[in-house]
C-alpha cells in the first residue's frame, strides 16, 4: 500500500505541477511528495481501514457504514488535510512556521469544507462496496485527484504570497 500511495502521490504532483504552469519539473518537491505518500499516507490508510473493520466487525449495513464514514470524516479527514498543509508549507516549500500558520488559519477551513463535500460519498462507496483488501487502493485512486486539488490549492496560496 505504501508503494501505491507513493506512486500516486508522485503522479498527482507531476500533474499538478504541469497544471499550475511549472515548466521544469521540481524534483525536490516531487521526491518529498512521494516520501509523504510512502511513509505516511499509504500506511495510515491501511491501518485506518483495518481498525474501522475491526471496530465494526466487518459489518456493511447502512447504519454501520454511516458510522464508519462519520468517524473517518471527524478524525482522519481533518488531520490529514491539516498535516498536508503543514508538510507542504514547512517541508516542501521550506517556509517559516509563522507563514505556514497564517496560511492554515486562512485557508484550512475552505479546504476542510471542500473535503467534507467530497469525501463522505467516496467513504460510503468504499466501506459499502469495496472489499477490505482493496479499500486503500480505491481510496488512493480517488486521492490522486484530491492530491491534485490540494497541490493546486497550496500552490495558489503560496503564489499569492510571493
Amino acid at each position: 500500500m505504501a508503494i501505491t500511495a507513493a506512486v500516486l502521490s508522485g503522479v498527482s504532483d507531476i500533474v499538478s505541477q504541469k497544471l499550475s504552469g511549472i515548466q521544469k519539473l521540481q524534483l525536490k518537491r516531487l521526491v518529498l511528495k512521494v516520501l509523504l505518500g510512502f511513509a505516511y499516507l499509504g500506511p495510515f490508510g491501511h491501518f485506518l481501514h483495518i481498525l474501522l473493520d475491526k471496530l465494526f466487525k466487518g459489518k456493511k449495513d447502512s447504519k454501520t457504514v454511516a458510522k464508519k464514514v462519520i468517524i473517518e470524516q471527524l478524525t482522519s479527514s481533518p488531520w490529514n488535510n491539516f498535516l498536508f498543509l503543514v508538510y507542504y508549507g514547512l517541508v516542501v516549500e521550506g517556509r517559516p512556521w509563522s507563514q505556514v500558520k497564517t496560511k492554515i488559519k486562512k485557508d484550512y477551513p475552505a479546504v476542510q469544507y471542500t473535503s467534507w463535500t467530497f469525501w463522505p460519498v467516496v467513504g460510503w462507496v468504499n466501506h459499502q462496496y469495496v472489499p477490505l483488501q482493496f479499500r486503500v487502493i480505491f481510496h488512493s485512486l480517488i486521492a490522486f485527484g484530491w492530491g491534485i486539488f490540494l497541490n493546486l490549492q497550496a500552490r495558489s496560496i503560496a503564489a499569492k504570497k510571493d
